[in-house]
């Protein structure tokens, strides 16, 4: 019966906190948005990768899909996000020193890809954001062998930051 009762009173203290919104796989999403348009995300990055504006674009709609039930649509949504990529860069971290007749050379280097989103509501400006999102991984030996691995891993880091700065305002 206490385990009953515990439970009834979280629910009610959950309905009393949140009113005016549901909650969905964890997004608290307005029960107003039911649909949602995300633009091609290109690429202006100095280093051009081909798929990478398709693979992010196609990843962080398949999150919404699969943790919302939003619905993706072409044209204007209750909401809107686009954006673009603006930097995919990889630089050195750390240095190994060579011998006399070698130069020094990275020990490990790092991938760094910055993607700018706007996302617009109409509905509530407070959620209304302009803002960069930057993730990155280190790596060592020859990025040619671990490129497209770590920018899956990079993408996915930047998708949860920009999902939950949109449906969970963090």
């Amino acid at each position: 019966m206490k385990r009953l009762l515990g439970v009834f009173f979280t629910a009610v203290a959950l309905v009393l906190v949140c009113p005016g919104c549901y909650t969905l796989k964890s997004a608290a999403i307005p029960p107003e948005m039911r649909t949602i348009n995300i633009g091609f995300f290109e690429n202006d990055a100095p280093l051009v990768i081909a798929n990478l504006s398709q693979n992010f674009t196609e990843a962080l709609k398949a999150r919404i899909r699969s943790t919302t039930s939003l619905s993706i649509v072409n044209g204007e949504g209750n909401a809107n996000m686009s954006g673009s990529i603006i930097g995919y860069s990889y630089a050195p971290i750390s240095i190994q020193a060579g011998n006399t007749n070698v130069a020094p050379i990275a020990g490990a280097e790092r991938l760094t890809i910055t993607v700018k989103v706007r996302f617009i509501y109409e509905a509530n400006k407070k959620l209304n954001f302009d803002q960069s999102f930057s993730r990155y991984a280190d790596f060592t030996g020859d990025i040619a062998t671990q490129e497209q691995s770590l920018i899956q891993t990079i993408n996915k880091q930047i998708i949860d930051d920009i999902f939950n700065r949109a449906f969970n305002n963090w």
